[in-house]
């Protein structure tokens, strides 16, 4: 009995996630057809590939040297895939971007209105995250990334400049306009807890009174009343309700860039796509920076 592809990735599954629920998941298959193809895998193989322990599955080496070609075979298929779509010349199908969920609602939508009116035979999927997916394994075909450094491997155009600045309800507005001695509250992100550097002097009595680890609940936090936010510039002035505060001058903010791997950038779908966005980034530019 020879080992299927199936069989291959399975154990590699395995190996990479340690656990019959991890490998499903990986797979998108249950926990018992990988249960069942490592079995076949150990019998065509006549070899133990797998330790059960109460935490997991730990490898032996031949199951490391079955993952190890399996995934040589994996990447060969992707680079055979990524080629195939980079050469597609016509306008349908499936085209998959990803994006920053708060760009897709505060900015990205009507692109990809237009986008879909215009080729109404491509079916759009767009995944929502702020996770860099990874566009070698072809997680999505095309990536809108704010970033410094959006991917030494990828091709990549820069979109915009864009500026941050602090952010504020008409109530806060009103307050610091009135007395630049009252209390200011921030909201300020997780993973920079601090008051942010270069406040203006002019306003001395500051303070962190929240500290998020998402930017959506920000947002949603400023319009509320909870404090002022440190925000790209475009999602301040898109946003109902808020209102730009002095307490904090714009400052430089990473850029938007649209990158893909070089396989797939010349399609059809990723040029038009790319047609439409850039078209919407020139038009707006205005909205991103001080």
């Amino acid at each position: 009995m020879d080992m299927t592809w199936d069989d291959l990735r399975t154990v590699m599954a395995l190996v990479r996630h340690g656990s019959l629920a991890g490998a499903g998941a990986a797979l998108s298959v249950n926990y018992t057809t990988i249960a069942r193809r490592i079995r076949r895998a150990e019998e065509a193989s006549g070899e133990v590939l797998f330790e059960r322990l109460s935490d997991g599955y730990r490898p032996t080496d031949a199951a490391l040297l079955i993952a190890e070609h399996a995934e040589q075979m994996e990447q060969a298929e992707h680079g055979l895939m990524r080629r195939l779509k980079g050469a597609e010349t016509h306008l349908s199908g499936i085209l998959t971007i990803t994006a920053p969920q708060l760009l897709i609602a505060s900015f990205l939508s009507p692109v990809l209105d237009q986008f879909t009116r215009t080729h109404p035979d491509v079916e759009l999927r767009v995944l929502a995250t702020n996770e860099l997916l990874d566009l070698s394994r072809r997680e999505a075909d095309l990536a809108i990334r704010v970033s410094r450094a959006p991917g030494d491997a990828l091709t990549g155009l820069r979109l915009l400049y864009q500026d941050s600045a602090s952010f504020a309800n008409a109530d806060w507005a009103a307050r610091i306009a009135r007395d630049p001695q009252t209390q200011i509250n921030w909201v300020a992100y997780d993973s920079f807890p601090d008051v942010p550097k270069g406040t203006n002097p002019d306003y001395p009595n500051q303070k962190v009174r929240f500290r998020f680890d998402d930017m959506v609940a920000m947002v949603g936090a400023a319009q509320a009343g909870l404090g002022i936010v440190r925000m790209p510039m475009f999602l301040g002035r898109t946003n109902a309700g808020l209102q730009q505060v002095p307490v904090l001058a714009p400052q430089p903010y990473p850029e938007i860039w649209v990158v893909g791997h070089p396989d797939v950038w010349p399609s059809a779908k990723l040029r038009a796509f790319r047609g439409v966005l850039i078209a919407h980034c020139k038009a707006h530019k205005a909205l991103f920076v001080a």
